[in-house]
């Protein structure tokens, strides 16, 4: 559906993506684009490559070949360092195992990240964001006196807090009760709405994919169906 949109209307255009570990082809030639405000789904067995595509979609692995551009800058020419800065504020990532600090307070683990990127509102954001997910009375818990539910939703604020225009979420509901799953994806899409920016969310779940604009079904390292929701 967006194989004709011009380069400057999308966020994510990838071509010819391959990822190899040794002798194993991870991801075999995708080609994806997806346009800003989209969101997106990506559907696939274990071992399909649906995470693989995310990393290197979002800089944290390097494509062994092909081209990834994010909102119309070529990552392939980047190193590490400059890789980050790409994503620093740029792009936020959700992961099913939340990777909150432990030492840290829920306000820390949002206002950090920004605090190290220069950000000199960071604190400010940083409630504003925690408030927006229903936690404005949890400011000064560890994880550990969290429940997993509103763990999810801390990371959530840390990802959305610096305005990104591009949100990763890798089964951002996986380690949940039903549910907390159901309130949890009902905040991620409230947030990413509020804020208009692309999501791509890895998923098993078909339900959780469905609220999404479209779906990108993978297998065997290649995309096999590509289709609005």
């Amino acid at each position: 559906m967006t194989a004709h949109a011009a380069d400057t209307d999308l966020m994510i255009r990838a071509r010819g993506v391959t990822l190899s570990l040794g002798s194993t082809d991870i991801l075999k030639g995708v080609d994806l684009d997806a346009p800003h405000g989209q969101s997106l789904a990506v559907l696939g067995p274990s071992g399909s490559g649906k995470s693989s595509l995310m990393a290197v979609l979002s800089g944290l692995e390097r494509a062994t070949a092909g081209e990834v551009r994010i909102d119309g800058q070529d990552f392939g020419p980047l190193d590490e360092d400059s890789l980050a800065r790409a994503r620093r504020g740029r792009i936020g990532i959700i992961l099913q195992a939340f990777h909150l600090l432990p030492t840290m307070t829920a306000l820390e683990n949002v206002a950090t990240p920004m605090e190290l990127c220069g950000a000199a509102d960071a604190r400010e954001r940083a409630i504003e964001e925690l408030a927006a997910v229903g936690l404005a009375d949890r400011l000064s818990h560890y994880p550990t006196q969290l429940s997993g539910g509103e763990q999810q939703r801390v990371a959530i604020a840390r990802a959305m807090a610096p305005r990104p225009g591009l949100i990763f979420a890798d089964e951002p509901t996986g380690n949940l009760d039903g549910a907390t799953s159901r309130r949890v994806a009902d905040l991620l899409f409230e947030r990413r709405a509020a804020a208009g920016a692309t999501l791509v969310m890895i998923t098993h779940d078909p339900a959780l994919a469905a609220r999404c604009d479209r779906i990108v079904e993978m297998a065997d390292g290649r995309i096999v169906s590509d289709r609005l929701a």
